[in-house]
């Protein structure tokens, strides 16, 4: 008999297409070089699909050199969090939420070029792992489902955060997210009281300890004396005694309360009364609804086992402290896949490997960068009870590394509590081994919106050129909000504007694309660098007068180069698409 291992096995496939490019030859005609001065650029270059270049006749005393471009290596490095987000809402990425009524803690608004990336996030992502693979189907469930889903999942009974409360300002903590440290005189070895400090990169956490202790000591008669390294624990481990010296970061004095459990869920009701009848909640997560329509997905795809069902929606969590800007907000979007195995030991690992080296080519591919990405295994109390593996890929925002997606081996806890809790049979049957199971599950795990922030932080660059600092977003094109901007030269010029907006009309049916005809054609180049556009096309006077070529400028290197109108859509569609 054929083993359902061996079966599942066979099926693992992955498989990476590159992306092939046009030649080009650089243009060193003295008409050329006027153009390009003309417009500020490093290089222009002549390109053409049928290998027609124009000849180079002139001296190499005629020709300029390129302005240099000096990339600046440290710039996020030095980048702090409070410049990233003035970015965003400066440039329509993102503004707070409700901003004219002062806000909402915990929500935000995606502006007008935000919700263009986060649409290219999710189609690149759908692309990725629906479209681009045979063994895995979408859906779209609803976000609110029966209040028993809840209660089966365990969210219900489960589903919290430790949280303090301060008696005095009536502020509300996550317990976990703070740490507390004694501060102990290294003569000595008399504690003197405590610090508490928020979850924060190293040298923050350290850098605001420094400066609780320092003001404990002088407060103590201690000024200038030596102390023992900070031992930071979180506040979930306080004891009652500690708790009573340990400072509350809202008042500075000891006036928290012992940690205790608090439900994440948004809790509504459905209906005209409002009862106990009528509550339901807003999914914290999006795999249950995968879970409770496996049997509806399988049956009606004709899927065989391995199988995938993905899902991109919208979750509630009802934070106690959202932080880090969109990193941990209350209402967010996840992009999910279950995708269901074999029951048994032998079988889960290789799969799971596999999503762990598909989910980083990924990520990888949109532009994320690989030197702030890293790996964390979850061991020991760090993995559910549920879990036979979790692996998170991480990545180092400017407050710290963090979590940006997960890996999880899940098992078969979900489909078996589901079956359990409505009475149904969620069984697969293999026809080629002939044997019933309830299957396991891989689950990676990705939210939208800390992959929207780790995408600006890793597009965030500087350099100089020609001497001249610039700041830009170097998005990949794939998943840049405006593809390519087109400028005429001039925009009093009738000529030069129809021939742009022909090309415009074109190359929007297609893609984002922008217009600019205003100011010095070096400050639109800059307006485009700015918001992460990767390509900027010039209508000059050559175009309507001599070749109808047009000019074409890359955003991370400025250089140019000369393509026949006719070229300009296929040019950039290998540039943006691929192919």
């Amino acid at each position: 008999m054929v083993s359902y291992r061996s079966v599942a096995l066979t099926t693992l496939l992955a498989t990476l297409q590159p992306r092939s490019m046009f030649a080009f030859t650089p243009v060193a005609s003295s008409a050329a070089r006027r153009t390009a001065l003309l417009r500020g650029a490093s290089s222009i270059y002549s390109i053409s699909s049928t290998a027609r270049f124009m000849s180079t006749t002139d001296t190499a005393e005629e020709e300029k050199a390129a302005p240099t471009v000096i990339p600046n290596p440290e710039a996020y490095e030095k980048l702090k969090m409070e410049e990233l987000v003035s970015l965003c809402k400066r440039r329509g990425f993102i503004f707070p939420s409700s901003e004219i009524y002062n806000g909402m803690a915990g929500f935000y608004d995606y502006g007008p070029l935000g919700a263009e990336l986060k649409k290219n996030i999710k189609d690149a992502w759908w692309k990725h792992f629906v479209h681009g693979r045979e063994d895995v189907e979408g859906l779209d469930s609803s976000i609110i489902h029966n209040p028993t889903t809840w209660k089966s999942s365990g969210h219900l009974d489960g589903f919290s955060d430790p949280m303090v409360d301060c008696k005095e300002t009536k502020l509300r903590f996550r317990a976990d997210q703070l740490f507390y440290a004694p501060v102990v005189l290294k003569e000595s070895g008399e504690r003197v009281g405590y610090v508490l400090v928020q979850e924060a990169n190293d040298e923050d956490m350290m850098k605001d300890a420094k400066k609780q202790a320092k003001k404990l000591l002088k407060g103590t008669d201690n000024k200038g004396a030596e102390i023992e390294a900070f031992a930071f624990r979180d506040l979930t481990e306080a004891t009652e005694e500690e708790m009573s010296e340990i400072p509350s970061p809202a008042s500075g004095k000891p006036t928290l309360t012992m940690p205790r459990d608090f439900n994440l869920m948004f809790q509504t009701n459905v209906g005209a009364m409002s009862d106990e009848a009528s509550v339901a909640y807003l999914r914290p997560e999006t795999a249950q609804g995968i879970f409770i329509n496996f049997k509806n997905a399988m049956g009606t795809s004709r899927a065989k086992i391995p199988f995938g069902i993905a899902q991109i929606g919208k979750a509630f969590r009802n934070e106690i402290t959202p932080r880090n800007f969109i990193f941990r907000s209350r209402e967010f979007e996840q992009m999910e896949v279950e995708y269901f195995i074999p029951p048994g030991d032998d079988v889960w690992e290789p799969f799971h490997k596999q999503w762990m080296e598909d989910s980083k080519d990924f990520l990888t591919s949109l532009g994320l960068r690989e030197d702030l990405m890293g790996w964390d295994v979850h061991e020991g109390d760090g993995l559910a009870h549920y879990a036979r593996a979790c692996t998170d890929i991480t990545f180092r925002f400017p407050f710290g590394v963090q979590e940006l997606m997960g890996i999880a081996a899940r098992g078969n806890f979900d489909l078996t509590q589901h079956s359990e809790g409505s009475g149904k049979n969620l069984d697969y049957f293999c026809d080629a081994t002939k044997e019933k199971y309830i299957p396991h599950c891989i689950e990676p795990s990705l939210g939208v919106d800390r992959l929207f922030l780790a995408l600006i932080c890793s597009a965030y660059a500087e350099d100089e050129v020609g001497g001249e600092k610039r700041n830009y977003l170097s998005f990949s094109p794939k998943i840049a909000p405006v593809k390519v901007s087109v400028l005429p030269l001039l925009k009093n010029k009738e000529p030069l504007v129809k021939a742009a907006r022909e090309l415009y009309d074109k190359l929007r049916k297609r893609w984002n694309v922008s217009w600019d005809a205003t100011g010095a054609i070096g400050r639109r180049y800059r307006r485009a660098d700015e918001v992460g556009t990767p390509f900027c096309v010039t209508i000059d006077f050559d175009t309507i007068e001599k070749d109808g070529s047009v000019t074409v400028r890359d955003r991370d290197t400025t250089e140019q180069i000369r393509i026949p109108m006719e070229e300009v859509i296929p040019y950039l569609s290998k540039q943006i698409d691929g192919y």
